[in-house]
């Protein structure tokens, strides 16, 4: 199952799904990486990523965990500028990871050429700079804000909240003028949500791929795959993630977000070859 659109439009080109995205984080809390990456070794780890296949490589300075404290505006500057501007020049087709308006333009100007909200464009703002750059975007949604929205997440039916969520999005992007082609949907695994809800997403995701923009889904390392297969370690759930994605990509999912490029890779081949055959 396939959306209804081909290429993913981004600045300065297209993309053609599906795709793997990988995980720079330059943040020292992440939940599974949190410390790792310093701007040269992030770097260098982002053009590892790409040699293992990441059609593209998203870079965040600030950790969107349950739990976890804003970061002041011009840290985050401090921590991705650098990475991005490195990757660009790199060729490296680069996603910047933000919920702030500053922070995206500033990175798009570095060569970012896909932004990708965790905020969902509810800013003007934000909705402003993809735009006036004409950037691709990720809009993703989140019940409540990283400190609070594990705490008691409540939805009448959560596809159909979400699905609810992205109309009235799409509705306000469209309305400023961005390219509904540059648009992908990420319905925020562990975003808001429980284990029950999750596990619903994945197996109702083809009722997303209905709105007619690609998907995004960041589920590598969650919490609720350790939870599902007894594994504490978040660095440890590297292989249910590769099984989810080649999943995902079944279901109609044209982005995976993760940490292990390779594996997911090796999803997407071996899928891609049973579909066709």
């Amino acid at each position: 199952m396939t959306p209804a659109v081909t290429d993913w439009r981004i600045r300065d080109g297209a993309l053609e799904p599906p795709l793997v995205m990988g995980i720079v984080n330059v943040t020292p809390d992440s939940f599974s990486d949190g410390g790792l990456w310093t701007e040269e070794s992030a770097v260098r780890h982002g053009l590892e990523l790409v040699d293992a296949g990441a059609d593209i490589v998203d870079v965040g300075g600030e950790s969107t965990r349950p739990g976890a404290a804003p970061v002041d505006e011009s840290e985050e500057l401090r921590r991705v500028l650098p990475v991005v501007a490195d990757l660009a020049s790199e060729g490296v087709v680069v996603s910047i990871d933000s919920m702030k308006p500053t922070v995206a333009r500033a990175a798009v100007e570095a060569g970012a050429r896909i932004v990708n909200d965790v905020g969902g464009l509810s800013d003007p703002a934000m909705r402003d700079v993809v735009a006036d750059s004409g950037s691709g975007v990720v809009i993703m949604h989140m019940q409540g804000e990283p400190r609070t929205m594990q705490l008691d997440p409540r939805y009448d039916d959560v596809v159909t909240d979400i699905a609810t969520f992205f109309h009235r999005r799409l509705e306000e992007a469209h309305a400023v003028g961005i390219d509904p082609v540059s648009i992908a949907l990420d319905p925020g695994i562990g975003f808001g949500k429980t284990l029950e809800h999750n596990l619903e997403l994945v197996r109702r995701m083809p009722e997303l791929t209905g709105l007619g923009h690609h998907l995004v889904v960041g589920a590598s390392r969650k919490r609720f795959l350790g939870t599902i297969l007894g594994i504490e370690d978040p660095q440890q759930r590297d292989r249910a993630t590769s099984i989810l994605s080649a999943l995902l990509f079944e279901r109609g999912v044209g982005i995976v977000r993760v940490h292990d490029v390779a594996g997911s890779r090796e999803a997407l081949s071996l899928v891609r070859a049973i579909v066709s055959a």
